[in-house]
């Protein structure tokens, strides 16, 4: 029997929290949330804004000894304290086989991480491609994340990748993310995208006003959304702007 690998489960600890009612322990789908288990390649997170899906997936990067506002485990720099304290009520089971290679990408604070590896510099550039972060495009320097820095034998926690990414790079991201998983990768990622959002071997967590529920791909309100749109958008518009 082969051992497991990477993430496997995440527990809530609901019997530690002293202030139910107070942020984080307030937002709709975390209200009765105690537990979440991990699929050994993809794991999504997806749901409407304020649902909680940056607030869980920061906490779980957290966890898992990841810097709040981004990068490798190494990585060890704060702009500005904002992450919540939900990582210190969460246990994360993980399996007896570590990735070697990890990475937090969170769009909103990607900025921060090019910054700070401009400050050390030298040959770690050369992981990220041997250019400056700051001296591509935001979509590029993404891209170069996914192309140079991700090495496989990885867990890749990434929150919204699609920011920067165009429709196609989105799509040239799913055989990017095949290619890792291939070799032995887990991603866990928070998205609105259907497209990053349809890797096949897969379990999507859609997070609503209700709580967390477990969801086939056409069943996300995400996909229902931009299928019914691209398919009748002169109707849908007409809705929208009448």
């Amino acid at each position: 029997m082969r051992s497991q690998k990477g993430l496997i489960e995440l527990l809530l600890n609901r019997e530690k929290i002293t202030h139910p009612r107070e942020y984080p322990f307030n937002i709709p789908a975390l209200k009765k949330f105690t537990a979440l288990k991990f699929h050994p390649k993809v794991t999504y997170l997806t749901g409407e804004n304020g649902m909680g899906k940056s607030t869980l997936i920061e906490a779980i990067a957290i966890a898992c000894g990841f810097n709040p506002e981004g990068g490798s485990i190494n990585f060890n720099f704060a702009t500005r304290e904002s992450h919540s304290v939900l990582h210190q009520y969460i246990r994360i089971a993980k399996g007896a086989i570590r990735p070697k290679d990890g990475f937090f990408l969170r769009s909103e604070s990607f900025f921060n991480v090019a910054t700070n590896l401009d400050q050390l510099g030298g040959p770690l550039i050369n992981r990220y491609g041997g250019v400056s972060l700051h001296e591509q495009s935001h979509g590029e320097a993404f891209w170069s994340l996914f192309m140079h820095r991700f090495s496989g034998n990885g867990l890749y926690i990434l929150d919204e990748p699609e920011a920067a990414l165009s429709p196609t790079r989105q799509m040239a991201m799913l055989t990017r993310m095949h290619e890792l998983i291939q070799q032995d990768s887990q991603f866990i990622i928070a998205t609105h995208s259907p497209i990053v959002m349809a890797y096949p071997d897969a379990v999507i967590y859609e997070l609503t006003e209700n709580g967390i529920r477990k969801s086939d791909y056409t069943d996300t309100d995400n996909y229902k959304i931009f299928h019914q749109f691209l398919h009748n958008h002169t109707h849908m518009l007409k809705i929208l702007l009448e």
